[in-house]
């Protein structure tokens, strides 16, 4: 979309780390002291405009890094992002509750392992450290953890079924990945959607 509107050659790769939703003023309230920017360019190189956009951010309220394998750290978070919203919005409840439950932790992982599995498809095979991060968050009993669509679904908000998971399903077909486990969590996003009119 973006590259459409501004030109490929104008638009960074970019991701951003925060932990935030939206309270019944609709105000955005920050969850956590975490909040981080990476960007680069989308063909690896350290241009000049990352430099110079790297040097104003230095002096700002938050992290920031210029990456020079952004497509590969954007791929990443998406990795984790969709494995803890299908999780969490399928089972209703955070990582820690999904992990109590009979049989929750092999069904988280197994949600990870099919989201990797269309990353690999796609040439972006997660890092070592991000694979291990990302499945201690997922794994860590206790842990009050949900995604914001989650958030989004307890609130009766609109959700991001389409581009989330929707998008990695087409990936898979493609792919002939199977994912069963990512199937049914967007089968029960979309049945929110219908259900929410």
């Amino acid at each position: 979309v973006l590259d459409g509107k501004f030109g490929r050659e104008r638009v960074l790769g970019g991701l951003c780390a925060i932990a935030a939703t939206l309270n019944d003023r609709r105000e955005v309230v920050q969850l956590q002291p975490m909040q981080s920017l990476t960007f680069g360019e989308r063909d690896g190189k350290m241009s000049d405009r990352v430099r110079a956009i790297a040097e104003v951010f230095a002096s700002g309220n938050f992290g920031s890094v210029a990456s020079e394998q952004i497509i590969q750290d954007m791929w990443e978070k998406w990795v984790f992002l969709a494995s803890l919203a299908a999780s969490t919005c399928l089972m209703r409840t955070s990582v820690g509750n999904i992990l109590a439950a009979p049989g929750g932790r092999d069904f988280l992982l197994g949600m990870v392992d099919e989201v990797t599995a269309i990353a690999a498809a796609a040439g972006h095979v997660p890092r070592g450290p991000f694979a291990e991060r990302a499945r201690a968050m997922l794994t860590t009993e206790g842990s009050p953890l949900t995604a914001s669509m989650f958030r989004d679904i307890q609130a009766g908000a609109p959700v991001e079924a389409d581009h989330v998971i929707g998008d990695l399903i087409v990936r898979a077909e493609a792919a002939k990945a199977p994912v069963p486990k990512l199937r049914t969590a967007y089968t029960h996003l979309k049945a929110y959607e219908k259900q929410r009119g």
